[in-house]
């Protein structure tokens, strides 16, 4: 299926880009040579192959959620530059004094 330099118009007013013509001429060209590489893969025989989210094995790479001991909150906040009750204060981020 060859793409028209009208196509490639409509297309990149789809996308709201402008082109040149030159542009145009050559996104026609390759985008004619794109499809024709995916109506190739069209013409593939599958059926025999059975459908699949991802050809690699799926196993869970994460560890076990087991609870440890965690800092205490003095410990926490021992080189925090300014804590108050407990807490960090940081920099007011919507211009409201902190």
């Amino acid at each position: 299926m060859a793409l028209t330099v009208k196509d490639v118009e409509h297309i990149a007013s789809l996308a709201k880009i402008s082109l040149t013509e030159e542009e145009k001429e050559m996104f026609s060209h390759q985008l004619t040579v794109i499809l024709g590489y995916a109506a190739e893969l069209q013409e593939v025989d599958t059926d025999d192959i059975p459908p699949t989210a991802t050809v690699l094995p799926v196993r869970n790479v994460m560890r076990d959620d087991v609870p440890e001991p965690s800092l205490t909150q003095e410990e926490v906040l021992a080189n925090a530059p300014d804590p108050v009750e407990g807490f960090f204060r940081v920099k007011s981020i919507l211009g409201r004094p902190s």
